[in-house]
């Protein structure tokens, strides 16, 4: 990815290091890194473990510099990771706000929080083990940035885009916020059977890849982010981690009224529709009725 042009946004929040109130997770991946996939790609931390269990542990490695956490319980002002989340971050609220603007709308910017092993959120306490995720109670991104080092090593997704896709989608959730969509689909759910529910989660994931998307379109076409092989680590990324492909995994079948994001060929099928189309009105999973259940 070409970001040099892209300005660090100021909306970070450097929580690493800092106990969230219950103590520290024990140090150490192990399971629970496996399991850091959960949240962000709609696995049931369940599946993960069990996926976990049957793979041999990792060989030991110094932790990246992304991932270091100091005495001070803080990054280095140059912490590498923290400012590639930075640019990324920077870069989806340009877009963002031009994107609303043009609509006659205004985009509040979320906060990024940066944390390791565990954090406080208003949608409650979480380990890293749940993954990135969007919290709408207090409208931020929380990530481990040791998820970035399983995104590679484990589940085979390397690349730069990769790691910005992840944050595309969880600022995709907060887009959904601010246009209301999240909260009615939460509404929803809380009324309908748990395979209904886990239908509409399924659209709504896929809505916050397609964003995913829409967000890259407009960032290449305006500031040319991207570069060669960029797109297929994007695709990639969405490909190698779907709710069928791990369940196959961990389980041997595939239990598609069970799935909570979607299968690898729906996220990528959204995420390209953003990403070509860069247009909003292409990204309406819930009037697409079959986004859910092509698989």
């Amino acid at each position: 990815m070409r970001l040099d042009n892209e300005q660090e946004s100021g909306n970070i929040e450097d929580r690493r290091g800092l106990s969230a109130g219950g103590g520290m997770i024990g140090g150490g991946l192990g399971l629970a890194a496996l399991a850091l996939v959960g949240m962000f790609f709609g696995i049931d931390p369940r599946v993960i473990l069990q996926l976990g269990e049957q793979m041999a542990p990792p060989p030991h490695a110094q932790s990246s510099p992304s991932a270091q956490t100091g005495a001070s319980g803080h990054q280095a002002a140059n912490d590498e990771g923290k400012r590639f989340v930075a640019k990324v971050l920077g870069s989806t609220e340009t877009t963002w706000s031009a994107i609303f603007a043009h609509n006659q709308r205004t985009y509040v910017k979320p906060t990024l929080v940066l944390f390791s092993n565990q954090v406080q959120s208003a949608c409650g306490m979480a380990g890293s083990a749940v993954g990135p995720f969007y919290c709408g109670g207090d409208q931020k991104v929380y990530i481990d940035l040791a998820f970035y080092r399983d995104l590679r090593t484990r589940f085979h997704a390397p690349g730069e885009f990769a790691q910005a896709y992840v944050i595309a989608h969880e600022v995709g959730h907060h887009v959904q916020n601010l246009l209301g969509v999240m909260t009615k689909v939460n509404n929803l759910r809380q009324r309908v059977s748990q395979r209904e529910a886990n239908a509409l989660s399924v659209r709504l994931e896929l809505q916050a890849d397609c964003f995913a998307g829409v967000w890259a379109h407009h960032a290449n076409k305006e500031r040319q982010i991207l570069e060669p092989g960029d797109v297929e680590s994007g695709l990639n990324a969405a490909s190698q981690i779907g709710d069928d492909r791990l369940q196959m995994q961990a389980r041997g079948h595939v239990a598609p009224e069970s799935f909570t994001h979607g299968s690898s060929e729906q996220r990528v099928r959204w995420f390209r529709t953003g990403l070509e189309s860069g247009e909003l009105r292409q990204c309406d999973t819930f009037k697409h009725r079959d986004s859910a259940n092509r698989d």
